[in-house]
């Protein structure tokens, strides 16, 4: 399973973070302020399916029009609130999902830049626009007037006789103003206000600091003998990132928003892995300005006295109520049935790797930095598979192409023509026009794959613009990653893990491309986060099918397909070091629950005790296996959305698996099983009860048996 972030933003809400970028980088400051008649974001853009015009977008246009896009918006809801006829479907929920146009437009490219190509200009942006974005939601999902004529219509609901989107639309506001609090007396509406905007200056403020941090936290050594173990491409481009940060003659290795780093995996210095792991670990707890201890202990407090106001014993069960699992006490129940598992598992594979060192009279015990060396040497032991001899057969482009997209060709009849005449915010994006079964066009598709030190670690997908039949829109929709950028005139060769990242982020796009509802609030993707995860994590089975892998397997000198023995030993290794795997995020997933399932009567936690304790109390407290994410770096739930929500991955893992099981039933990888997905789960975003959906499916409610086969673990 490949941990990666999907950040949806409702076409009215937009409180979640998206990430996408700026042609060339946006310029640091210096431009004069944008005025209506000049700032691109005041007209729907005039290029094909009103995708961002990054020519003339300038950094000094984003702050004006997202402040004249709140304050249009006030004015388009307060003129319904205010609205003397009594309220019917189409004067009230209707005419909400028409507001926001310029907002929405602006701040899905805007996110978009902050993620994936930031600058100190824009986090500034970002830290001073977060607490007038998170009152602008409160005025509107605490707007008593509004409310009341939202409920006036729910009460009614049985008379409307409302059918399909329609009744899911009524169903969804109503929710949404219930959790938002519209209910509250006027003093704790007010209180809630007060709280949702110092969360939401705090959660911009973490982003910096983590991006700053990450920065500032790669490893500089200036010998090559200490990279020893990595490729003459990797060196190559270690050198090329040290230039880039201006340290010529020294070589650079960036760090990506996970505990562990790729690199630890080849590097046969000890000492340097030592470094690079603890450069990673201690990223954010070094005392310093990056350091987000202290914001992180205040989030959580405000988070406390938030359900407090709410009325809910914890955060998470005030944010699980419109999930899946809908309570806390289900994810417990979930996670408490996979930790045992993964911990014996991870044991076992702990006391191999142990033997490994002690063979070699290595003279030291197991520690995090060891384990991806040594299990690889495990791994080649066991199955004589060499991650370097397997990237030759993944060239990044081939992946994408006759990977990629041919699985989305074989399954839904898509085909896709790269274009070079959009513009695009940085040299390394590419954008497709995306092309139905039927020839006519679907979507846009920009993809974003190669590290940059002013981009968010992680991969994820978003939209610039979102699918919708009410305003006229097909979706535009952009995948981001981490990958090593090669040296110049090198080939993007990609490990096996990459590879189904890119399969597991374009199971997020097929899920925009497929958004089929006339309510821009419901398209695919916006989702629960439980249930959002479940396109993605299914996509990555077709990258190891064996009619998709021959077809874009293939060596990329030669272009002879990958020998069968290889092939081979890649299904064989399949499930190996899975405990550890799984385990790291499971331990994530129990140190989110500990923070958002604290009550006011704990206080003010110290954040390393309380992830210590998170991990002991759910004993999974392995000292050779960390965390996925520690609290201090854990963007997720601090800023992307994931808050009481990263059991999500593993809960959608159990939906994938499952509902991967039913293709194997079924013939696999046919288009005829390939739109049967489509029309049940692709296309229906947020329009039926999550378990409905899965349910209507695969013919029974979800089961974790095929999750437990699939990691190897039962």
């Amino acid at each position: 399973m490949r941990i990666t972030t999907i950040s949806t933003l409702p076409a009215l809400a937009l409180l979640a973070l998206a990430t996408a970028c700026n042609s060339g980088g946006p310029k640091k400051g210096g431009e004069p302020a944008a005025d209506s008649t000049a700032n691109p974001f005041f007209q729907a853009s005039t290029l094909p399916l009103q995708a961002p015009d990054f020519t003339k977008i300038r950094t000094a246009d984003y702050k004006p029009a997202l402040e004249a896009g709140m304050k249009q918006q006030q004015a388009e809801v307060a003129k319904i609130a205010d609205n003397t006829d009594a309220p019917t479907f189409e004067n009230t929920l209707v005419a909400l999902e028409k507001t926001g146009a310029l907002l929405n437009r602006t701040y899905m490219v805007f996110a978009g830049v902050l993620g994936a190509n930031s600058n100190d200009t824009l986090q500034q942006i970002q830290e001073a626009i977060a607490p007038e974005m998170a009152a602008n939601h409160d005025a509107i999902f605490l707007n008593t007037k509004l409310y009341q004529r939202v409920k006036t219509l729910y009460d009614k609901k049985d008379s409307l006789k409302l059918e399909g989107e329609d009744k899911a639309l009524l169903e969804y506001y109503h929710l949404q103003f219930e959790l938002a609090g519209a209910a509250l007396s006027d003093s704790a509406r007010e209180a809630l206000k007060k709280l949702n905007q110092e969360e939401a200056g705090l959660m911009a403020k973490f982003t910096t600091k983590i991006q700053h941090a990450n920065k500032a936290g790669a490893l500089v050594v200036s010998d090559t003998a200490l990279l020893n173990g990595l490729s003459t491409g990797e060196i190559k481009a270690a050198a090329e990132n040290a230039k880039n940060a201006k340290q010529d003659g020294k070589w650079l290795i960036p760090l990506q928003n996970t505990t562990q780093q790729p690199f630890l995996a080849s590097l046969t210095n000890r000492n340097t892995r030592q470094q690079l792991f603890e450069n990673a670990y201690n990223r954010a707890e070094k005392g310093d300005s990056n350091d987000t201890r202290a914001l992180i202990s205040r989030l959580a407090e405000i988070r406390v006295a938030q359900s407090q106001i709410m009325g809910y014993k914890n955060y998470a069960a005030w944010k699980l109520r419109d999930q899946m699992a809908r309570t806390p006490e289900a994810v417990t129940s979930f996670l408490a049935k996979l930790i045992p598992p993964a911990v014996a598992r991870a044991n076992a594979e702990a006391k191999e790797i142990q033997a490994v060192i002690d063979q070699q009279k290595g003279g030291f015990q197991l520690t995090p930095w060891d384990w991806n060396f040594y299990s690889a040497q495990v791994r080649k032991a066991k199955y004589d598979l060499d991650e370097n001899a397997i990237k030759p057969y993944f060239e990044l482009n081939k992946v994408l192409t006759d990977g990629v997209f041919y699985a989305a060709n074989q399954l839904y009849g898509l085909t896709f023509k790269e274009r070079k005449d959009l513009p695009v915010y940085n040299p390394d994006v590419r954008v497709f026009d995306v092309f139905d079964k039927d020839g006519k066009q679907l979507a846009l598709f920009y993809c974003d794959y190669y590290k940059r030190d002013n981009k968010d670690g992680g991969a994820w997908m978003n939209e610039f613009v979102t699918q919708s039949k009410l305003l006229g829109q097909q979706p535009v929709v952009y995948n981001v990653c981490n990958f090593p950028k090669p040296a110049a005139g090198e080939p993007a060769l990609i490990s096996w893990d990459a590879v189904t990242t890119m399969f597991h982020e374009f199971g997020h796009a097929l899920h925009g491309f497929f958004a089929d509802q006339k309510y821009p609030s419901l398209a695919s993707p916006n989702t629960a986060r439980d249930f959002v995860e479940f396109p993605s994590q299914f996509n990555e089975h077709w990258a190891s099918d064996p009619k998709v892998f021959a077809h874009y397997a293939v060596h990329y000198q030669t272009g002879a397909p990958m020998p069968q023995e290889l092939v081979d030993k890649i299904k064989k290794a399949a499930t190996f070091n899975e405990g550890y795997a799984f385990t790291e995020i499971l331990a994530a997933d129990v140190i989110d629950m500990k923070w958002h399932t604290l009550t006011a009567k704990e206080g003010k936690q110290d954040v390393d005790k309380l992830e210590a304790l998170a991990l002991q109390e759910n004993k999974i407290n392995l000292p050779a296996v960390p965390p996925r994410y520690r609290s201090s770096y854990f963007l997720h739930i601090w800023q992307n959305g994931y808050a009481a929500g990263y059991y999500a991955y593993a809960w959608t893992e159990m939906l994938d698996d499952d509902a991967f099981s039913w293709f194997q039933e079924h013939g696999g990888l046919t288009r005829e099983n390939g739109q049967r997905f489509r029309d049940m789960i692709l296309s229906r975003g947020n329009t039926i009860p999550y378990d409905e959906m899965f349910k209507a499916f695969r013919g029974h409610e979800p089961d974790i048996k095929p999750m437990l086969k699939h990691r190897g673990l039962n």
